[in-house]
């Protein structure tokens, strides 16, 4: 399992309920999340290559890894990174399925049984899905731009803000899919993963699931 699918399923994630006052929606960001809604419920099938950067705050470097993402609704994942070392899984309905190159090893499971990948199963898809009624309850959520979209959200649990500052979320320009996705860290860190080469409904082999 790679760090990153780990940070997007705690980040993703509030374990408690949210506590903040709901800001009511302006007309134009409830017509923008109305929008965004209904164009991703015409996106049946997501392939995309990505790139994730990770910037630690003490240092230049930034550490770099390359990876393909597929999505197929309405409940088939896989999350694989290529570079600089193979890893990944796959989520099929209720089961499931990881490798990592160093390991040599592919393991099946039940997702139920795992309760982390219980987690990034339920917010991976709702992320997929533009799930703003239930994005909303988790994140105070900023629109920054709205053509294309751009989104700041800040996380209401008290568990997650000890550790998260804030997500950038920027779409395509037509809204049907996440151009690129930076996760603030409270540390000054953040790591920014960059979609590209994306497709939309296009059929997906049935062997990559």
């Amino acid at each position: 399992m790679t760090k990153i699918i780990f940070l997007i399923a705690i980040f993703l994630f509030n374990a408690g309920a949210a506590t903040a006052i709901e800001t009511p929606a302006t007309d134009s960001s409830a017509a923008l999340f109305t929008y965004l809604e209904r164009t991703a419920g015409g996106v049946k099938t997501i392939s995309s290559d990505f790139v994730q950067e990770k910037h630690l705050a003490m240092f230049k470097t930034v550490m770099s890894s390359r990876g393909r993402f597929y999505f197929s609704k309405p409940d088939l994942l896989r999350w694989e990174l290529t570079a600089p070392v193979a890893s990944g899984f796959v989520l099929k309905g209720d089961k499931g399925r990881r490798w990592h190159e160093r390991t040599g090893r592919t393991e099946n499971f039940q997702i139920s049984q795992e309760p982390i990948m219980k987690i990034v199963s339920e917010q991976l898809f709702a992320w997929a899905k533009a799930d703003f009624a239930w994005l909303k309850k988790e994140y105070r959520i900023t629109v920054l731009a709205e053509s294309p979209a751009s989104l700041r959200l800040e996380p209401r649990s008290a568990a997650t803000a000890g550790f998260l500052r804030h997500l950038l979320i920027n779409f395509n320009t037509d809204g049907r899919y996440v151009r690129s996705v930076e996760l603030h860290e409270k540390d000054g860190d953040f790591t920014r993963i960059r979609f590209v080469n994306t497709v939309v409904n296009k059929p997906l082999p049935a062997d990559l699931f």
